[in-house]
């Protein structure tokens, strides 16, 4: 009889780190787990109001630690000790850290652990929007077109404009800051014992979509293009080292350290690792043309293409295409919204602030009683809302709204942008308020759909992933009808680590190459929501009035 092969996959997601423990013979999950971050839970090291989000890297140390044992211990520590060949990790990005030349993110040196500066950057932090907008200006007086792969635009979201900015920001912390690691490639650091950055095996999918790296200038753009950009960044270029690799291939084994400390074998085989979205479309099955949707706090768009089909065509307005970025051999590109679960989030906890403080205020309230109120409203309120949403389709007036609560990813990236809601009357309510912004989310997809066709990038059928999806049918109809094509949702209810899975089977030789493994271990899709024509002509309409909006919007923030 064949020994059994088993694989982890470890997904780092905004709120949480999962492990699922997969049979790589068929990909049934054998155990999961899940961690919530407590300094993230807590709001530590993070002012909304600054568009400021950090996460300490004790909150993945301790969350590694703890979803991997716990699976160890549902299957028996003997049976995983044998079993286990490899593991592979997807996390949010771009979400670096400032690292000293050991590999060492500052905020696990003495006399750092409370600096943000100090701690990973998560994706979702916008701090740095006047250093993207500098980097934009000296990129468009280049002689070579150093944006060109990453859609034109350089966002604050990602790599060297979060460096950038905590160089300028943090004058004490610059003699401490070796390189610039994104959180993707530090756990697999880790994880096999690095201890000289140097040594560091980086993603190509993170290079790529965030750091500008590209096959076609031979690796980054020269230290002469980032000291342009500004002084404090000369050198940082050839700091940050390490060959660029596909997630398919090892990172190394574990390290005796992390062996013991998960109950696992050195012999386990670490993968490269990548972005969530990218990981969760190899989880989710994707095929050439088929955009994937990774539908979360955010949303995360992946399309592959055969590379010969791609030749000549540079997409812009996106968040980049990179050769082997998600599926090795094919282009990988990337789009997205900065907002989508967070919109509607967002929605609910307007709605919950008289629960939330005055509630509790009520002298004829038991404390405790107005607490499990609250709780209790807010995990029903999203779902109650799409309910009644649904029951009222036919009603005419719902306001129109434009969805970058967050700002804008995609098309052309502008993280200065806002929201904005009109239409609004005595009758307006909150259930019409929400489905302006379930409708403005679904119209940020369709805008995403178009940024790739108008390009000649077909887009042939959508892939619904991640918890929005699975859970939220009116929204799903609804992005059906506004993007008047079927939309398939996947059946594996943690698509990015099954993905992780299926690229550690890769490295660990148990597949030669991930399409093998996505066949053998992809769970297949269970749903499928069809365009409705009498609702596509209604919401087409409605679509004219959002890009109109947008327009406004975004010619009123930059006038002033």
């Amino acid at each position: 009889m064949n020994k059994a092969q088993w694989v982890f996959g470890i997904d780092y997601g905004t709120d949480s780190v999962r492990a699922v423990l997969v049979d790589t013979a068929n990909g049934s999950e054998l155990a999961t787990a899940v961690f919530v971050y407590p300094r993230w839970r807590d709001k530590l090291y993070c002012d909304p109001s600054a568009h400021q989000y950090r996460q300490h890297p004790l909150d993945y140390i301790e969350g590694l630690e703890s979803v991997v044992r716990s699976c160890v211990e549902q299957v028996g520590e003997k049976a995983a000790q044998e079993n286990v060949v490899g593991l592979g990790i997807d996390t949010t990005g771009s979400t670096p850290v400032a690292v000293n030349v050991e590999g060492v993110p500052l905020a696990l040196l003495p006399g750092f652990e409370e600096e943000p500066d100090a701690m990973f950057i998560l994706w979702k932090d916008h701090t740095a929007v006047k250093e993207a907008a500098d980097i934009n200006a000296f990129a468009a007086t280049q002689p070579v077109d150093y944006l060109q792969f990453v859609g034109g635009v350089y966002s604050s979201e990602w790599f060297w404009a979060k460096l950038l900015h905590v160089l300028r920001n943090h004058v004490e912390l610059r003699p401490h800051i070796y390189s610039w690691v994104e959180h993707c490639d530090w756990m697999p650091f880790l994880l096999t014992g690095g201890k000289d950055v140097r040594m560091l095996k980086r993603s190509v999918c993170a290079a790529g979509h965030k750091a500008l790296w590209a096959e076609e200038f031979g690796g980054w753009p020269p230290d002469s293009f980032f000291a342009g950009i500004d002084p404090l960044l000369q050198g940082f270029r050839d700091r940050v080292v390490g060959e660029a690799l596909t997630a398919d291939r090892p990172a190394g084994r574990l390290s005796r350290e992390w062996a013991e400390r998960l109950r696992l074998s050195e012999r386990v085989v670490v993968s490269v690792g990548a972005f969530d979205a990218h990981i969760g479309a190899v989880g989710g099955q994707i095929a050439p043309y088929q955009l994937s949707k990774v539908m979360g706090t955010s949303t995360c768009d992946i399309l592959v293409a055969p590379a010969a089909d791609m030749q000549g065509k540079v997409v812009k307005g996106i968040c980049g295409q990179v050769h082997g970025s998600v599926v090795p051999g094919m282009i990988g590109m990337e789009a997205g919204q900065s907002a989508f679960g967070d919109t509607y989030a967002w929605w609910r906890d307007v709605l919950l602030w008289p629960l939330q403080h005055v509630l509790p205020g009520l002298n004829h309230v038991d404390a405790d009683l107005a607490k499990q109120w609250a709780s209790g409203i807010r995990d029903q309120l999203i779902a109650v809302l799409s309910e009644e949403a649904q029951r009222r389709e036919a009603k005419a007036h719902v306001p129109i709204a434009v969805d970058w609560l967050n700002g804008r990813r995609t098309p052309f990236a502008d993280q200065e942008l806002k929201a904005a809601l009109i239409g609004l009357d005595l009758g307006t309510d909150a259930v019409d308020i929400f489905r302006a912004w379930a409708e403005a989310t679904c119209f940020g997809a369709r805008s995403i759909v178009e940024c790739f066709v108008s390009q000649g990038v077909p887009v042939k059928g959508v892939i619904g992933l991640g918890g929005v999806a699975r859970k939220s049918p009116y929204i799903m109809q609804l992005m059906a009808d506004v993007l008047n094509m079927p939309l398939r949702i996947h059946r594996a209810e943690h698509t990015c680590a099954s993905g992780a899975a299926m690229f550690a089977a890769t490295a660990a030789g148990v597949y030669p190459n991930v399409e093998l493994a996505m066949q053998a271990m992809g769970q297949g899709f269970d749903q499928e929501y069809r365009p409705r024509p009498d609702r596509v002509a209604v919401l087409d309409q409605r679509y004219q009035q959002f890009k109109q909006l947008g327009k406004f919007v975004e010619q009123t923030i930059h006038s002033h």
